[in-house]
């Protein structure tokens, strides 16, 4: 995040860009997406001193009320693209691995999937789109909304590969999840055609109000996590094609480890929604 950040304060077009301080979620609102249960566990084990909320997923005595301020800052987002403006959440922790009731993969709470919840409960926000492009698959996001006709989850992820979930047989309650799995060694002239003759027409065919992208950055090719070897400009020019579904969009941080890559990954794509 502080990579990403500090990259965009020393671009040339750093001027045009307005910043804002994310406020905190509410309880009340994580419960839309969480069991009361799962809200309560993390902040227990924060405020006890930290731990290990399953063998990928520490957490410090602050990591709760950050938590809540990075689930704050995707609502925020929301409600950029409503004033007519696009925005882009730099903020940790990520959240599409976090299940209703359980934390998952460094994600406490699922902002992409509260965001797009929050969304539908504003005025003429009928639908709702989410678009994952992280190298894994999102199976926080897809757990939560799949049961939810207003919004469709779309995902293209290495498979086979962690949280092993992302099947192309995983449809979702009213056939509105598509899952893309790919695997290692792909690159932009295999993920081109993916994106343009699956993902596009899917979210496009939909006709969502609002499109939300959890933008992890590590199917870049340098990054150390996985095998798949996008680069700067694939995150770009997906980017551009959604722009063309909705004028505006949500961007949120999910994964990204290569700091160079993922400082050039976001500036690429803030040219695009600029």
């Amino acid at each position: 995040m502080l990579a990403c950040v500090s990259a965009l304060e020393s671009c040339e077009f750093s001027k045009q860009l307005n910043w804002r301080e994310p406020r905190s979620a509410t309880v009340s609102e994580l419960e839309w997406v969480h069991s009361k249960e799962h809200i309560d566990h993390v902040k227990q084990v924060c405020e006890s001193g930290g731990g290990y909320l399953d063998p990928d997923t520490p957490v410090c005595p602050e990591s709760y009320n950050i938590a809540l301020k990075s689930a704050g800052a995707w609502m925020d987002g929301v409600d950029e693209v409503l004033k007519g403006n696009s925005a882009i959440v730099l903020s940790r922790p990520p959240g599409h691995h976090a299940e209703a009731d359980r934390a998952m993969g460094f994600c406490l709470f699922s902002n992409a999937a509260l965001s797009a919840t929050y969304a539908l409960k504003q005025n003429d926000i009928n639908k709702v789109a989410i678009f994952d492009w992280d190298v894994h698959h999102g199976n926080g996001s897809q757990h939560i909304v799949q049961s939810n006709l207003d919004i469709v989850y779309v995902s293209i992820h290495q498979f086979p590969f962690y949280p092993g979930t992302g099947s192309q047989l995983e449809k979702g309650d009213y056939d509105n999840v598509l899952n893309i799995p790919v695997p290692s060694g792909y690159g932009s002239t295999e993920y081109s055609p993916i994106f343009d003759e699956q993902v596009f027409p899917f979210i496009q065919n939909f006709c969502p109000d609002i499109l939300i992208i959890s933008a992890g950055f590590d199917a870049h090719r340098n990054d150390p996590l996985a095998g798949i070897n996008l680069v700067a400009e694939d995150f770009a020019y997906m980017t551009k094609r959604c722009l063309e579904i909705q004028p505006n969009l949500l961007l949120g941080l999910e994964g990204g480890y290569d700091l160079e890559a993922l400082e050039d990954c976001v500036i690429k794509v803030c040219v695009e929604l600029m």
